[in-house]
């Protein structure tokens, strides 16, 4: 899609300085614009780039006062870098315009649409499954039995969502992702073998939730698992089942959350970090990368290490440790010294 200066400056009510027709195609770093490109400018330390770059059209503050002759257009604003966000969010909105339903699909008995949908090629949805207005579906995705899907909400190609699940309005499923696998539940019998438990709940996503690749969200074994409202779940984590995220908590990559474990509102939690199941996370607690958690967390802590410490007392710990080598070596001396 093309746009021109003009077009971009009535979005981000900003002043054109320069050809108001030259149009662009593509966005890029400063450093590396080309001809047809948006950049933008910030950051002062990148100033002499601006003297350099091939880029058509270049966002820049209000304040910005050229030193030498720039080539590009410049479309002055009050804040370069938010109006820059802004336009990525349109452009972003545009790409994913898509409408229509796609062959070969599958949509079954009982499915009900709202306006605007669109199904991409090799879709399957499952018996009286119903999904709102502006779904955006995408290539090879599978939504199960009786599934729930709120307004403007996306899935990328490839998810997978089973039966029972009900996901909210505004919500992002990236690709690869799955909702509602079976809980890891299994008794152990006399002989050392395990029987499987049957997992009959489901998995409940409240809206503005978005779910990076890779990342599974399993089915409770009884009731729901939950993802409260604005939670963000980067790549590759593992949500177990009849775990309960609260509103507006982020997690990294590859963190794992054991069954049962209740997790607060605007939490913060890094990558790697591992959390045993039928514990309680207050709100506002912030768990450091790596961590493990054992045991549950007051609001407002902040922990690290494995197993977790209150992270001032990790850090003092972690002084000790490095020079664990000389505090024995100084002991010995002692020793010597005393015998």
């Amino acid at each position: 899609m093309k746009i021109t200066a003009e077009q971009i400056a009535g979005l981000l009510e900003g002043e054109v300085v320069g050809d108001a027709t030259v149009e662009v195609s593509q966005l890029a770093k400063i450093e590396e614009g080309v001809p047809g490109t948006l950049s933008f400018l910030s950051n002062p330390k990148y100033n002499n780039y601006i003297y350099s770059t091939q880029a058509s059209i270049v966002i820049v503050n209000n304040s910005f006062v050229p030193e030498h002759r720039i080539n590009a257009t410049l479309i002055k604003v009050e804040d370069a870098y938010k109006s820059f966000s802004k336009l990525l969010e349109y452009y972003n909105q545009v790409k994913l315009m898509k409408s229509g339903i796609e062959q070969p699909s599958v949509i079954s008995e009982g499915v009900t649409y709202g306006e605007d949908l669109y199904l991409g090629s090799f879709s399957y949805i499952g018996k009286n499954s119903r999904l709102g207005n502006n779904v955006k579906i995408y290539p090879n995705s599978f939504i199960g039995d009786n599934v729930v899907i709120g307004d403007n909400t996306v899935l990328f190609a490839g998810a997978r969502v089973y039966s029972e699940t009900i996901i909210g309005n505004n919500c992002t499923i990236h690709s690869g992702t799955i909702i509602g696998s079976d809980g890891f539940g299994f008794a152990p019998g006399e002989d050392g073998s395990f029987t499987k438990i049957p997992q009959i709940g489901n998995v409940v996503i409240e809206d503005d939730v978005e779910i990076g690749a890779g990342t599974t969200v399993d089915r409770a074994t009884l009731g729901s698992t939950r993802i409260r409202k604005g939670v963000k779940l980067d790549n590759q984590i593992q949500i177990a089942h009849n775990v309960e995220i609260g509103e507006h908590t982020v997690i990294a990559s590859q963190t794992g959350v054991a069954g049962s474990t209740k997790i607060g509102r605007y939490c913060m939690i890094g990558g790697q970090v591992g959390i045993v199941g039928h514990i309680t996370i207050g709100d506002n607690v912030k768990i450091q990368a790596q961590s493990g958690v054992s045991k549950s967390l007051e609001n407002n802590e902040t922990v690290q290490g494995s197993p977790s410490l209150n992270q001032s007392d990790f850090l003092k710990s972690y002084i000790h440790f490095r020079n664990f080598p000389k505090i024995v070596h100084d002991i010995e001396e002692i020793k010597k010294s005393i015998k």
